[in-house]
């Protein structure tokens, strides 16, 4: 497929890494020279600097018998005419665009994406995006992860192996006999930095993080089990005035139950435009980082911290000082992925990077309609794919212990007629079926085969 990703920056540059692993034809544009150099020299696409949105440049990047067009440029407007222009003088059929800014997004407008008035065939929002990765982070406040899988559920949770945990040291065969009810699967495991898929004779160390995939109705089970406690969030302080903060605040103003939220934003302009925005929330002008501010924003008694300014060290600096006035909970914001390994010595509980989440967001569209969600783990070290199985494809009508998966690859969890069902050698996988596999980023295309999903795209 032959595919034109607009933007070199990180969400376009992981973007590229996917889709050339997959051996699509991919050309990267951007008006940074430097960027598209990159690109060309470290990954298998072809390059062109220039601006998107100008037609000569698209011509230049094959527009002319190209079959998806992704604008990830840092404007957008720029990706709305990128979109425009490729549709209507290059005829490209399937256009993505990423669009931050809110006053896009109003309902009232979104007549307007369709058709040839601006053909735009998926929008992605950013801070919408990253607005609910946090929500999950605080709906789920053990795990330093979290997503949802199979229409609510299913549970992906990200739990750290701390010293006293009571499954450390035990191989993971022997927690499936312990535990033989507790439908939970570790499909992944982060040691001394490095993420892979465990065999079944694997222990658990303190100092691991892992990932383990969980029926809905075990999430407190499991989370019991590795020793976490699992509190009510009722007062939140949330750092940071932006799209995202505000996104995530009104949500919690109108999320079940009495939540007290206080936010905090340098930015004068921003605080006011927070303050009209929002209902229930107090909204204080000032600066994270101060300790005077942040008791009065009521860090003491807070449950939970969310730091999503637009600086990954100020994020950092204001959780661990709200850990340090004893808030329980403190998540970070962070776009730089060589960031993420200081969060367990600095005592950071859970992170939110954004460009792993825009990522899954374009990847859950631009694959084939059968995946029904992509979940990019860390620097795109691996993926959580869910699918439904085709007719044509291999798992069909296939006991799991006979499927030959790729080393890096495990089953989290199958769904038959909506029931979630804990995976076992003897479990058959049949047409229709939902499944929801954990794979390293080089067995992804494999999965993709096992599942076919890489014949078409849309």
């Amino acid at each position: 497929m032959k595919i034109i990703i607009c933007g070199a920056g990180q969400v376009g540059w992981q973007i590229a890494r996917h889709l050339s692993g997959e051996k699509n034809d991919v050309t990267v544009v951007d008006k940074n020279a430097d960027l598209v150099r990159r690109a060309t020299d470290m990954l298998d696409v072809q390059g062109v600097a220039g601006f998107a949105s100008h037609p000569g440049v698209l011509a230049r990047a094959g527009a002319n018998d190209a079959e998806m067009i992704i604008a990830a440029t840092y404007s957008d407007e720029v990706n709305m005419v990128t979109c425009q222009v490729a549709h209507s003088l290059f005829g490209v059929q399937r256009n993505i665009a990423r669009i931050r800014a809110p006053a896009y997004l109003e309902p009232a407008w979104s007549d307007l994406y369709a058709g040839e008035r601006l053909p735009i065939d998926v929008i992605i929002s950013p801070e919408q995006e990253v607005a609910e990765a946090a929500l999950q982070r605080l709906s789920a406040p053990a795990a330093f992860d979290s997503e949802v899988f199979m229409d609510g559920r299913a549970q992906l949770l990200g739990l750290a192996v701390e010293p006293g945990c009571p499954v450390a040291n035990t191989p993971l065969r022997q927690l499936s006999e312990l535990f033989s009810t507790l439908r939970a699967v570790v499909v992944g495991v982060r040691r001394e930095g490095t993420l892979f898929a465990p065999e079944p004779d694997d222990q658990l160390f303190a100092g691991d993080a892992c990932y383990v995939f969980v029926h809905r109705d075990d999430v407190q089970r499991t989370i019991d089990i590795f020793g976490k406690k699992q509190r009510q969030q009722n007062r939140i302080v949330i750092v940071g005035g932006g799209n995202v903060g505000r996104i995530v605040a009104q949500r919690l103003e109108r999320a079940p139950g009495r939540i007290r939220t206080r936010m905090i934003e340098q930015n004068r302009i921003n605080a006011e435009i927070a303050a009209e925005d929002l209902d229930r929330t107090i909204v204080l002008h000032g600066d994270g980082l101060d300790a005077t501010l942040l008791h009065e924003a009521g860090i003491v008694d807070a449950d939970a911290i969310l730091a999503v300014t637009d600086d990954d060290k100020t994020n950092m600096l204001v959780a661990v000082r709200a850990k340090a006035e004893g808030c329980p909970m403190a998540i970070a914001l962070v776009n730089d992925p060589t960031l993420v390994p200081l969060m367990e010595p600095l005592g950071i509980d859970a992170y939110i990077n954004p460009r792993a989440t825009t990522v899954s967001s374009i990847l859950r569209y631009i694959r084939h309609g059968r995946v029904r969600a992509v979940y990019s783990i860390g620097d795109a070290e691996a993926e959580v794919l869910e699918a439904q199985v085709m007719s044509t494809s291999p798992l069909a009508g296939q006991l799991l212990r006979d499927i030959e998966f790729p080393e890096g690859a495990l089953v989290g969890a199958v769904m038959k007629a909506g029931e979630v069902l804990r995976p076992h050698g003897d479990l058959r996988i049949d047409e229709g079926d939902i499944v929801a596999i954990f794979a390293m980023a080089a067995d992804v295309p494999e999965i993709e085969r096992l599942l076919q999903v890489a014949i078409d795209y849309f």
